[in-house]
């Protein structure tokens, strides 16, 4: 809807400038900084509206441009965060499932990890 509108405005203000220039078909005397000319005002204000729309239309096509870039770099990041935020989801069930193993060890198994923990911190073998 909202580009409906900005097309009917921009019809809308083609028709005036048109009708505008067509009244004033007068020869006007142009300063160029280095020469003078005579043209037609109907030519130039048709010539800068025509200058005025290729500038306008440059700088909405590099804002595209810009906006779709840009979409594709975030784009890019979404999809290089979820495959990370998957792996790292994959490794957090794997230690659930490690921690599951290590709990149905036998009791003997887990005394014999204590002593020998004792005797890593002690070198000299005296508890």
């Amino acid at each position: 809807m909202k580009m409906q509108w900005a097309l009917i405005a921009g019809l809308v203000f083609a028709l005036l400038t048109g009708i505008f220039a067509v009244i004033n078909v007068d020869s006007v005397q142009v300063n160029l900084l280095f020469n003078t000319v005579q043209i037609p005002l109907i030519l130039l204000i048709l010539g800068c509206t025509l200058i005025g729309g290729i500038i306008v239309g440059s700088y909405g096509i590099y804002r595209q441009y810009r906006l779709q870039r840009e979409n594709k770099q975030l784009k890019l990041r979404v999809s290089e965060l979820e495959s990370s935020t998957a792996s790292k989801s994959s490794l957090d069930s794997f230690k659930t499932m490690d921690s599951l193993d290590s709990k149905s060890e036998p009791d003997s198994l887990l005394d014999k990890d204590s002593i020998q923990s004792q005797h890593k911190g002690n070198p000299t073998g005296t508890l």
